[in-house]
């Protein structure tokens, strides 16, 4: 079956098309550097030409308000590209607890909007909503330092390993759409502060991890449990300990 990946070269993406390879699968990885634009719309008829499926990974260059014209163009195009070439299956990644934080982010609002030009596109789709990846754990720390003090809101999480992501998405594109939001996540939950702590020390960083009620998330403030999925979400097994030890051996 080809599988086209959007955003194929990139840190999700890259996993996805070699999972889809290694089960037999023709994927193409298609981005700006492989000659496919979603954005712009170069590239799309080729690449989509005899696929049955287009997972879209891809991301916004930008994580604010300029956010919703990215979104809201590539998606446009590439549903349009789709349903040109007989394409089957939409599948997109998008975020566990979108809608929650829509409200206060250009960038979640964003991503809402494209779950609803793909939920009222020509496409059947999947979207298949992700919990935060380990590998952003420390992108988030800086996010939120000041001096050598991170603050982060005792809410709880319950972040993957990006491969785990890739897997689900996998399990998705293989599958027939199912036309609704699906949850995958990590196994075990965790208060923001307790991880970014355990994350920081593993790394030999010293800054001060702070549970601080005031703070935010990307600027946004969180419900205790904004971020957690929910009671029916997919769950993979790869804890943060044993990622951390993976990742070291591969350092």
């Amino acid at each position: 079956m080809k599988i086209v990946v959007i955003g194929g070269t990139g840190l999700i993406g890259s996993k996805l098309v070699q999972i889809l390879d290694e089960r037999g699968h023709d994927a193409v990885a298609a981005a700006p550097s492989t000659g496919v634009n979603t954005f712009t719309g170069e590239g799309l008829g080729e690449v989509l030409d005899g696929a049955e499926v287009v997972v879209d990974v891809s991301n916004s260059p930008n994580l604010d308000d300029s956010a919703k014209e990215f979104f809201r163009t590539a998606t446009t195009n590439l549903l349009t590209a789709e349903k040109d070439a007989g394409v089957g299956h939409h599948v997109a990644l998008s975020v566990v607890g979108t809608d929650a934080l829509a409200p206060q982010s250009g960038y979640f609002q964003a991503k809402l909007d494209q779950e609803r030009l793909i939920s009222d596109g020509p496409i059947p789709y999947t979207i298949v909503h992700a919990t935060q990846f380990f590998e952003f754990l420390q992108t988030l720390a800086d996010s939120a330092t000041e001096g050598d003090t991170v603050r982060m809101p005792p809410a709880y999480f319950q972040p993957m390993a990006a491969a785990d992501v890739a897997e689900g998405l996998a399990i998705a594109a293989a599958n027939d759409p199912v036309n609704r939001i699906v949850e995958i996540g990590g196994p075990v939950e965790a208060l923001l502060p307790d991880l970014l702590r355990s994350a920081l020390a593993a790394r030999g960083d010293n800054r001060h991890v702070v549970a601080d009620p005031e703070a935010t998330y990307w600027g946004i403030a969180l419900g205790e449990r904004t971020l957690v999925p929910g009671a029916d979400a997919t769950l993979f097994d790869t804890r943060f300990e044993d990622w951390i030890l993976e990742t070291a051996a591969k350092a």
